[in-house]
């Protein structure tokens, strides 16, 4: 074995080993968490009966919302295109762009759209901008990510060929590498868009309206009722958002969806009675006549009314955030006065070692959830896979359980964890793992469905049973994807990690919020260049991997 494979190998073995003793030092403890359900039941007592705001305020707060995420994600999918264009290996000006593209992508992953929305909050008034601006350059960096990634797996001949027939650059990339790339930079755009979504309840902790901020005034005024219902109210959001992505993916691009979350799940359901539309053979003369005149089929009018329902309610959504652009035009005289605020950086009054101890004690916590969403996630996941779940109904129950985990956001999974477990890692360990199940078991079923199906039949010829099938043949082959799953689900973590310390889940973002409530905004500056040099690490540390396992 070559020396950098055995590297690589015993590093994911201490990765493993620290990622245990976390878990361990987490001391989550299934009796003491029975014993405080005690906590639980006073709480829904507290609770009562579920209430929520008057419907024309829901509504309201509800359309805000989603605009605000939608404008917020737009936004994201115009800028990463040129990020995405210089990041990529093959269309890239030269290593130099590379590398800054390179970066660009990792920095707004690694700043936490909550540390965003409170600059955009110094900078703007307290409407829509600052949460359209704080998710927009926070997704910039996963879709940027995905977008070059699928930019340096195309098939170079066409682009070469308009090369070679005098074409420009521009040229080259609108014609020779964005068509293919296309259909993955709407799914890439219509799956962040489901995430920042969840994400935007955050949001209203530092002061972005929308359903988040009703949310978090009415936990801080203890009004669990209403809290309650809002939360309601988001995942009942996050499960139809998933449904309208879904029946767009599956218009626009063509197909039918796949996957396993519930949209994808509906939208197979209602197109499993249509009927294939006919289509003149090829070479003959409907054929042609069809290809001159392109007649108005119901696909091309299905395609033309998502394309122009998609631009009104972008417009819609424009409208209702009711952006205030004069703001543009009045941040620059106070501009230099607030970055001057958060430059230098500094510790204030805490010692470097309580902020270091602080992220150290984050990086536990994502350890920890990431090693026990793993085990978990291996046997829902497993089962979720039509290969290896013994039948229909198994796997179907799986796929279900998946999507019901994936709909509720981590925030409102850990305030309820924290109130009934009280406030420390526990909580926030038990909220990311269980969050992270839906996510890293459908990516675990979907890689194990693509396994070659060969040393599977070579196995249950020979007369293996399901378990030696499953270990011999399907897990083997599975197992890059796992790794490169694994890291991307601890990377995930370790930002999500921060965000749930925000609201008591344990580490760095307990000081992160104090720090911003406080206007120590030079200390919020210490704290997202601890989290960045942490997700940079996590960066290479998977890229080596992932160029190791190749």
């Amino acid at each position: 074995m070559p020396p950098e494979r055995v590297a690589a190998t015993l590093t994911i073995v201490a990765l493993l080993v620290v990622s245990i003793v976390s878990l361990v030092d987490v001391n989550i403890s299934i009796p003491s968490m029975l014993d405080s359900w005690s906590n639980a039941v006073r709480f829904f007592d507290r609770v009562g009966v579920v209430s929520f705001p008057p419907l024309d305020e829901l509504l309201y707060l509800t359309a805000f919302t989603v605009s605000l995420v939608l404008c917020g994600t737009l936004l994201a999918a115009v800028l990463s295109v040129p990020v995405a264009y210089i990041s990529a290996a093959n269309t890239t000006p030269g290593p130099l762009w590379r590398g800054v593209g390179r970066f660009v992508g990792v920095f707004t992953r690694a700043i936490p759209d909550v540390v965003l929305a409170m600059v955009f909050v110094l900078m703007f008034s307290l409407g829509s901008l600052p949460g359209i601006l704080a998710i927009g350059i926070h997704s910039v960096g996963m879709i940027s990510k995905m977008f070059a990634d699928a930019i340096e797996q195309v098939d170079d001949g066409p682009r070469l060929a308009i090369r070679a027939a005098g074409g420009s650059k521009l040229q080259e990339f609108s014609s020779g590498v964005l068509p293919q790339v296309l259909p993955s930079w709407v799914a890439t755009v219509l799956h962040r868009n489901d995430i920042n979504l969840r994400g935007s309840v955050i949001l209203g902790y530092v002061g972005v309206a929308g359903l988040g901020a009703e949310m978090a005034h009415a936990f801080k005024s203890l009004d669990y009722s209403l809290g309650l219902g809002i939360a309601i109210v988001v995942f009942a959001l996050c499960v139809a958002m998933e449904i309208v992505s879904s029946a767009v993916r599956t218009s626009m691009l063509g197909t039918r969806p796949t996957g396993g979350r519930l949209g994808d799940r509906l939208v197979r359901l209602a197109l499993a009675n249509r009927q294939p539309p006919t289509t003149a053979p090829v070479g003959s003369g409907d054929a042609v006549e069809n290809a001159l005149r392109r007649p108005w089929t119901r696909e091309r009018v299905r395609t033309v009314v998502w394309g122009w329902t998609a631009v009104a309610v972008i417009i819609g959504s424009v409208l209702i955030c009711d952006i205030s652009w004069g703001d543009f035009l009045t941040l620059w005289s106070y501009l230099p006065s607030i970055a001057a605020s958060f430059w230098p950086p500094s510790f204030g009054n805490y010692d470097a070692a309580i902020l270091v101890s602080a992220m150290l004690e984050t990086i536990a916590i994502a350890l920890a959830a990431t090693v026990l969403t793993l085990i978990v996630s291996m046997v829902i996941g497993s089962l979720a896979a039509r290969n290896i779940a013994p039948n229909g109904r198994v796997r179907g129950a799986m796929r279900l359980l998946l999507v019901c985990i994936r709909g509720v956001p981590e925030i409102i999974l850990a305030i309820v964890l924290i109130v009934v477990t009280g406030l420390g890692t526990q909580a926030g360990t038990l909220a990311l793992a269980f969050g992270g199940i839906g996510l890293l078991g459908k990516l675990i079923a979907d890689s194990f469905e693509e396994v070659k199906p060969g040393p599977e039949r070579a196995l249950t010829a020979a007369g293996a049973t399901r378990i030696q099938v499953y270990a011999g043949a399907t897990v083997p082959q599975g197992m890059k994807a796992l790794l490169g799953h694994s890291f991307y689900l601890l990377d995930t973590n370790i930002r999500a990690a921060t965000i749930l310390g925000i609201v008591g889940g344990g580490g760095v973002g307990y000081y992160l919020l104090n720090a911003g409530q406080g206007s120590k905004y030079d200390l919020v500056t210490s704290i997202v260049l601890l989290i960045f040099v942490t997700v940079l690490l996590v960066e290479g540390l998977a890229m080596w991997m992932r160029r190791v396992f190749r």
